[in-house]
């Protein structure tokens, strides 16, 4: 639903990054150097991957997305009236 919703109040968005950030900061803080070498349990990719480096993806997934979102704010900038 992420790429689906439209005209979402800004306030719920907001809510949800918090909501998300919260998560993520909770769940990475249970990770320990031992969990981060050991293999992922599901397959994402075409072959098995380590735990850090799916998070590492993941990280750079995010920030490409990030990337995105500031191009699509400066076009609104430009043709807002």
């Amino acid at each position: 639903m992420e790429f689906s919703l439209k005209n979402v109040p800004r306030q719920e968005l907001l809510e949800k990054v918090a909501e998300t950030r919260d998560i993520v900061d909770a769940s990475l803080r249970t990770l320990s150097p031992e969990v981060l070498t050991q293999e992922y349990p599901l397959l994402v990719f075409e072959q098995k991957t380590s735990t850090e480096y799916l998070l590492v993806h993941l990280t750079t997934h995010l920030a490409y997305h990030l990337g995105q979102i500031n191009y699509h704010r400066r076009l609104l900038d430009l043709t807002a009236p």
